[in-house]
C-alpha cells in the first residue's frame, strides 16, 4: 500500500514526530494526517500547516496555536477543531519534537 510505504520511508520519534523535518512533503503530510484520524486536508488545513512550518523555519520554535488560528480568522481552538489536537497539527506539519513542555501544552489544547 502506498501510504504504508510513504510512512515507512521516514523516521518518527516515540511521539510520532518526524526526526528529520527535511523529509517532509505534502504527500507525507496527508499520510500522517490519515494515520492520526484526519481523513482529508482542506485548504484551511494547508494554511495552518504552512503557517506552522514558516514560523518554525524563521524562529526554530512552535508558535502559539491561538496566534496561528487568529492569523487565519479561525476560532481559537482551530488546532483541535482541524487536527484533533495541536500536537497532531505539529505532526502533520512535519516538524521535530518541540520538547516536553510544548508537547504538554499542545496535547491539552
Amino acid at each position: 500500500m502506498i501510504e504504508t510505504e510513504t510512512l515507512s520511508r521516514v523516521e518518527f520519534d516515540e511521539d510520532g514526530l518526524l526526526k528529520d523535518p527535511e523529509q517532509w512533503n505534502e504527500a507525507l503530510a496527508e499520510a500522517i494526517a490519515r494515520a492520526n484520524g484526519i481523513p482529508a486536508l482542506t485548504e484551511i488545513h494547508w494554511k495552518v500547516i504552512h503557517s506552522l512550518r514558516g514560523h518554525y523555519r524563521r524562529f526554530g520554535t512552535a508558535p502559539a496555536m491561538t496566534h496561528v488560528c487568529h492569523m487565519h480568522d479561525l476560532g481559537r481552538f482551530c488546532g483541535h477543531d482541524l487536527f484533533r489536537s495541536c500536537l497532531n497539527a505539529w505532526r502533520v506539519a512535519g516538524l521535530p519534537n518541540p520538547g516536553e513542555e510544548v508537547k504538554a501544552y499542545m496535547s491539552g489544547i
